[in-house]
């Protein structure tokens, strides 16, 4: 039996988690996912007790964010945020109309290139325009991509946040390259990073909790707890055989941030702060 989940701090936050619905185009349909529409997420957001939400397009859906726009609406503007994708044709009238959804970043997923929407030379000509907007720019890339990178990541003009600890590979940990990039980056107030994903990287599976993720989790912890968020990574797409209950995804943190006050900053302040839920 799964224990239950630590206690939520008023205006805690998932801050990654993805909808997908019929009802919008597929631009991979292969990969679009059942069960997994708004109306589910809100059903099972209110069972967690979670407040608020952040929305990140799926591959499914492409470049066409109304599936996301749609999904703040239904889970609520002043509760919800989303990233959006986008390719350097956007024009600023969709810009605008997207942040006046609830929009406050991009994400630019190339860890893999397979049902990849944007490419690197995409990213720099973006990042400057959606600078103006204060959004931020979401990167979903493997620990090698961010280290070859370096020089572009700090010299983008907005900030940056990386996905699921920034997929650093077990076994090297905190002693692969790309760790100091991030850490450097948090350092200078331009990074955060998301505690999510563990199963991604994981040789033991479910089956221990993900446990041999828990050491790069202690180590952002450690480094920068004012600049993390959650995220739930809800419907657990890439764990089609032996999905996590994301309750014990909660019960998870727990073990990685067991102080109560420091829990809480996580869940809510720096997603207040991250994604403008005060504003």
């Amino acid at each position: 039996m799964t224990p239950a989940p630590p206690r939520l701090p008023a205006g805690a936050c998932d801050a990654h988690l993805h909808v997908f619905d019929p009802r919008f185009p597929a631009a991979a349909p292969h990969a679009m996912r059942t069960g997994a529409t708004a109306a589910d997420y809100l059903a099972l957001r209110q069972r967690l007790g979670l407040e608020r939400a952040v929305i990140v397009q799926p591959r499914a859906h492409g470049t066409d964010n109304r599936v996301t726009l749609d999904a703040i609406r239904v889970l609520g503007p002043r509760q919800t945020r989303g990233i959006a994708v986008l390719r350097p044709d956007v024009d600023d009238a969709m810009l605008q109309s997207l942040h006046d959804g609830g929009i406050r970043g991009i994400r630019f997923s190339l860890y893999t290139e397979r049902d990849a929407m944007v490419r690197l030379d995409m990213l720099e000509p973006l990042a400057r325009r959606v600078a103006a907007l204060g959004w931020h720019v979401q990167l979903h890339w493997r620990a090698d991509q961010i280290a070859d990178q370096r020089e572009l990541l700090q010299r983008l003009p907005c900030t940056l946040v990386f996905d699921h600890m920034a997929r650093l590979p077990l076994r090297e940990g905190t002693g692969h390259p790309a760790f100091d990039v991030v850490r450097g980056l948090v350092q200078r107030g331009r990074a955060w990073v998301k505690l999510s994903g563990p199963y991604l990287n994981s040789a033991t599976g479910l089956a221990t909790g993900y446990a041999d993720s828990d050491a790069l989790a202690h180590a952002w912890v450690s480094e920068a707890p004012e600049r993390l968020v959650w995220g739930s990574d809800w419907p657990h797409v890439t764990e089609t055989a032996n999905p996590p209950d994301t309750a014990m995804l909660l019960v998870l943190l727990g073990r990685w941030i067991p102080d109560t006050a420091t829990r809480a900053r996580v869940l809510a302040a720096n997603a207040a702060a991250l994604y403008g839920f005060d504003d």
